[in-house]
């Protein structure tokens, strides 16, 4: 075990999964009622720094997603890395009242994967436009994109990398270029 993963053991309220250290790096599975709780003793231990916070897709997996929240605490140059699972539809407590800069991780793990977290002050897209009804890095979203009506106010231009290497035409198969269309048997190592 190592040393923040020691440190932080008491820390972590009962019911947290610890997961195996990767190099060095440790890594907790906390439920996700009680992550605003586990972010604020976090944060009054010195991991004052969120690095990141994202969301990820394990699509087919119950539940599908993972929000995952990388720390730092900058004076005693510790690292840790807290994940919570949530189901579809569900949603995670917000920790923008205790970072900041959590209010944009999390409008943007909503708007590109679909996560939603409870009271968060304004939980609207960043990135993809209001009413856009999909969320791009979800691993269903096909690589070629979906149709849509965009609104006014978006470019009626060629989009800038339009026929480039991992932009295809609605025309055009993805089996060649793109691994992940292909099963993982035929993928080339």
């Amino acid at each position: 075990m190592s040393g923040v993963a020691e440190s932080l053991t008491a820390e972590l309220l009962p019911g947290a999964e610890r997961l195996p250290d990767f190099r060095g790096e440790s890594s907790w599975v906390v439920p996700k009622d009680s992550i605003p709780e586990q972010m604020a003793a976090l944060k009054k231990n010195g991991f004052t720094y969120l690095v990141d916070l994202t969301g990820v897709d394990n699509h087919g997996a119950d539940p599908r997603f993972e929000v995952v929240y990388e720390l730092c605490d900058l004076r005693r140059r510790r690292h840790v890395r807290i994940k919570t699972r949530v189901a579809e539809g569900d949603a995670v407590p917000t920790v923008s009242h205790i970072w900041r800069t959590a209010d944009w991780h999390e409008r943007e793990a909503w708007d590109m994967v679909g996560i939603r977290f409870s009271g968060h002050p304004d939980l609207r897209r960043i990135l993809m436009w209001d009413g856009y009804p999909h969320h791009p890095l979800r691993k269903d979203f096909p690589l070629s994109g979906l149709p849509t009506e965009m609104p006014d106010i978006a470019f009626t231009a060629q989009a800038p990398l339009e026929g480039g290497p991992f932009v295809t035409s609605p025309a055009e198969s993805t089996q060649d270029r793109e691994p992940r269309a292909r099963p993982m048997e035929e993928r080339a190592l």
